[in-house]
């Protein structure tokens, strides 16, 4: 009785169904990624020292560079705004606010938006900014 030698594996067999599962977990990571709605409009905030976390139950309002304005994803003038603001803080009186404004719109603009957001109701106002890179120790800024 004659046996055949046994075929010496290959690599490449052995390597393919690591591949395969690989390529499966990307495809779905690239499907289930994108979780978070993306602004109606570019929004690069001003940058700051402080550092916060962001709560799970707040009211986004955004500001863009251009002074337009939106309120969870939804552009709106400032008298809708106002009054959609008002009918969320008479719904929920003590949810904040989060202002997420660009870092190129007008000061002005920014505090006359917070006053009008006072005006409808909002007890809590955070301002939404980017922290600041720190300065590397041994060098001066100035």
């Amino acid at each position: 009785m004659q046996f055949q030698a046994p075929r010496p594996k290959n690599d490449d067999e052995r390597i393919l169904p690591l591949i395969n599962v690989v390529f499966l977990l990307l495809i779905f990571f690239m499907l289930a990624g994108k979780l978070a709605a993306s602004d109606p409009f570019e929004i690069a905030p001003p940058q700051s020292a402080s550092e916060s976390s962001i709560g799970a139950e707040v009211l986004l309002v955004q500001v863009g560079a251009d002074g337009q304005l939106a309120l969870e994803g939804e552009i709106l003038t400032k008298s809708d705004l106002q009054t959609a603001v008002t009918e969320r803080m008479s719904a929920a009186p003590h949810t904040p606010v989060q202002l997420k404004a660009h870092a190129a719109a007008e000061a002005t603009d920014v505090v006359a938006l917070m006053q009008l957001l006072r005006a409808a109701g909002v007890e809590r106002l955070k301002l939404l900014t980017q922290p600041t890179s720190a300065p590397e120790s041994g060098q001066e800024s100035g």
